[in-house]
């Protein structure tokens, strides 16, 4: 039966991935013509709605009612930096670049760990975290005419992605992973209302580079289709998300998040398919040794027993 339940939860991880990559994809269609926060806004509108049922079904609405209510607000307050700042590289960043730099995110974790957990580093991790550094450095090219400034968001992204993972862990949030999802979109939607109104407060309605200008552009309604996206995004963030919890739920944690790393294929598949990419040779040797810091990362953790709560790798 184990084995079965491993089986059906990779399955379940694998789609989840492959859906909410899907997502990535629609952002970076639309960022060269919306804000980045009415998109936020109208998948969170959509998606709330479908996460409340999730809820209900899974665990019954009166969990909403966290006594960690606290934990759950900080931890979505720093996720809506994290993702605000991936979706904010889109535009400038081949789809391969962004993701794989955000794949960062279980390695800064191994580092954080150290001086927040008290976790002890091991050699062989100290090796993969330099290999994973390594990686980073291929896909920025700093100091040549190769580097782009999004990339920093992508990589403050995952540094922030890794950070609310380490809270999770410090704080031993144990909610349901709906609940979890449910407090993060609450936040996305009231932040993403917040940023709007502030930047409309101030004048601020265009700046020269793609990824602040898909930050500060003023809110205009969306054509159909364009709002149809939009929404697909919130169902997109329901679906996947029940997918990943139906993952960790069946199997082993420290199983499944290894295939996280699926996200990796798509990524340089929907650049190239949608918007002509062809990624560089560093890209795709920095992946590869992203992803293979990230693989050799996870492993060694599973074979430290640790009293936190294990956490997904990297999920939107």
């Amino acid at each position: 039966m184990t084995r079965n339940n491993n089986l059906f939860g990779i399955i379940c991880l694998l789609f989840g991935v492959l859906i909410f990559s899907v997502q990535d994809a629609i952002v970076k269609f639309i960022s060269h013509d919306y804000s980045v926060t009415f998109a936020m806004v109208a998948r969170c509108a959509v998606s709330l709605p479908l996460l409340l049922l999730m809820v209900h079904v899974e665990c019954g609405l009166g969990k909403l009612l966290s006594p960690r209510f606290w934990a759950l607000v900080i931890r979505g307050l720093i996720l809506l930096v994290a993702y605000t700042t991936y979706y904010m590289a889109l535009p400038a960043l081949p789809l391969a670049e962004a993701i794989a730099l955000f794949f960062a995110a279980p390695i800064i974790v191994s580092v954080l760990a150290i001086p927040i957990l008290g976790e002890k580093v091991s050699a062989q991790s100290w090796a993969a975290i330099g290999l994973g550094f390594v990686g980073v450095l291929f896909i920025l090219q700093p100091g040549t005419a190769l580097f782009d400034p999004a990339a920093l968001f992508s990589l403050a992204s995952a540094a922030t992605y890794a950070l609310s993972m380490i809270i999770a862990r410090k704080l031993g949030v144990s909610e349901p992973a709906t609940v979890m999802a449910f407090y993060q979109n609450v936040i996305y939607l009231v932040g993403a209302l917040l940023i709007a109104a502030a930047l409309a407060a101030f004048g601020v309605e265009h700046s020269a580079h793609p990824s602040l200008d898909f930050l500060v552009r003023p809110w205009i309604w969306p054509k159909s289709h364009d709002l149809l996206l939009m929404a697909i995004c919130g169902v997109i963030a329901a679906v996947a998300m029940s997918l990943l919890t139906q993952a960790y739920r069946m199997a082993d944690a420290n199983l499944v998040t290894v295939f996280e790393y699926s996200g990796m294929i798509w990524a340089p598949t929907w650049g190239f398919l949608f918007f002509n990419e062809v990624p560089r040779w560093t890209t795709l040797t920095g992946l590869g040794l992203i992803l293979l810091a990230g693989v050799i990362s996870v492993r060694l953790a599973a074979r430290q027993p640790s009293p936190h709560d294990p956490v997904p790798a990297v999920s939107r």
